[in-house]
């Protein structure tokens, strides 16, 4: 029996005990050269399993890379960690062990291969999506993050490695965090800090009483909020400047064409001049950005640029108190409260390019008792083509043009102002005693049009 037992603890000092398993294989009573050749055979033989979102996979080959078994002392080392004296142990005791296989391998060729992966391609490759806020029915909430496919290149790479050096049989990419995660989640402080940001601006509201009111309020407000990458909320200012100018367009009545009716009853039209509304789109855009991150609810006039206001929102914007020349008819009107106040027969600009009143809608600048009317320096004579003393001037445009008496005009109204000489230099010829009714009654400020 001592023979017996002295031999056995002599072979295992060479063989694995009895349930002894080496990398998950069964190697019991194996010599060194029995496991060395079963781990050469695994080396062979290997394939790693690349496990990938959806139940992909994909496989590296050992013998695209020239894998190949490295001898080495592992084996011998683990031998020699038994005592094999204590062999009997193995009837009731198993013993599992893990060797460290040696091997070696074209690294080019692994990283060719890696790089050639469908996982790898851009085009199988999606962004993580980061939780954000939303807004749905009237609030923003958090929308949870989303996983992707884009591939954490270092990661994977040294993931892959780590598995081959190893000749671990698969990798699963999510589990060994190969694939990009989302910076934020739902759980994010920032992005929930973002949200309640996002909800305080939204309840703003800001009513601006044109024609009819026009309401900045929740749905509006919730196009223009945005975050960043950083979960940082503010206000798409090219958006905001988009909507000024739709909005600019639709009520600036400065310039444009305006459709009304004469106190004659006439349909009339009017285009050009320099009354009118005109929105300082620029200043009301911060006055508007201030109101939405203050969360005001406040209902006001949009910024005008100076003289960029008239008496009403109407299409008829001049209001109710104006002057008005119709110069096809050459007869003007002044209106008050509605009502008209004064009537007369005029003579305006002699219809040529240079004398021509001009068409438009304007505001009375100034007037003035006893003027000296001057014309143009003539360049031949270094001398006003004219000066003229008026009693009564009332200004209506930069260029000169305004309302005075006439005493020179022996008639008014009719032709009389396509007569050369007779026409005015653009001015609105009046009779004396109406122009002076005129200048008691009208104010810097009124509105006057011109037309047709």
């Amino acid at each position: 029996i001592a023979i017996g037992y002295v031999a056995t603890a002599v072979f295992y000092s060479t063989h694995f005990f009895a349930n002894t398993e080496i990398n998950g294989v069964d190697c019991s009573n194996k010599s060194i050269k029995q496991v060395e050749a079963y781990l050469e055979k695994q080396v062979s033989d290997y394939n790693l399993t690349l496990k990938e979102t959806e139940g992909k996979t994909e496989e590296i080959s050992g013998q695209d890379i020239s894998l190949k078994y490295v001898e080495g002392k592992q084996v011998e080392k683990l031998v020699k960690s038994q005592n094999p004296f204590l062999w009997p142990e193995a009837f009731w005791k198993s013993r599992k062990m893990e060797a460290k296989i040696g091997v070696e391998y074209d690294e080019s060729a692994l990283k060719a291969l890696i790089a050639n992966l469908d996982c790898m391609k851009e085009e199988n490759q999606t962004e993580p999506v980061n939780a954000h806020p939303e807004f749905q029915n009237d609030k923003f909430v958090v929308i949870p993050e989303t996983d992707g496919t884009k591939i954490d290149t270092d990661t994977f790479r040294e993931k892959v490695i780590t598995a081959v050096d190893g000749l671990n049989a698969e990798l699963d990419l999510s589990k060994e965090g190969c694939y990009l995660k989302p910076s934020y989640t739902a759980e994010s402080k920032k992005v929930t800090e973002a949200c309640d940001a996002m909800n305080k601006y939204v309840n703003a509201s800001i009513t601006y009483p044109m024609n009819e009111p026009v309401v900045v309020d929740k749905a509006l407000i919730s196009q223009w909020l945005q975050v960043d990458g950083e979960m940082k909320v503010s206000l798409n200012t090219e958006a905001m400047k988009q909507w000024f100018t739709a909005f600019g367009d639709k009520y600036d009545t400065q310039g444009t064409t305006r459709t009304f009716t004469t106190p004659a009853g006439k349909s009339a039209t009017v285009t050009g001049g320099t009354y009118g509304w005109s929105i300082d789109e620029d200043t009301e855009l911060v006055n508007l950005q201030n109101s939405i991150l203050n969360g005001e609810v406040v209902t006001r006039e949009p910024a005008y640029y100076a003289g960029g206001t008239a008496a009403a929102h109407s299409g008829q914007d001049w209001g109710n108190t104006y002057a008005e020349v119709d110069m096809s008819a050459q007869h003007m009107w002044y209106v008050q409260n509605g009502q008209v106040v004064l009537e007369t027969d005029v003579v305006t600009g002699e219809p040529i390019p240079s004398r021509i009143t001009p068409e438009g809608v304007y505001s009375l600048m100034w007037k003035q008792r006893d003027a000296t009317l001057v014309g143009d320096i003539k360049p031949e004579t270094g001398k006003p083509e004219y000066e003229t003393d008026v009693a009564y001037w009332m200004q209506v445009t930069s260029s000169g043009v305004g309302f005075h008496d006439a005493i020179w005009q022996t008639a008014f109204g009719g032709t009389l102002y396509q007569i050369p000489g007779t026409g005015s230099h653009g001015c609105i010829n009046m009779p004396l005693d109406q122009a002076g009714a005129l200048f008691n009654m009208i104010e810097p400020g009124t509105p006057v049009i011109f037309h047709w």
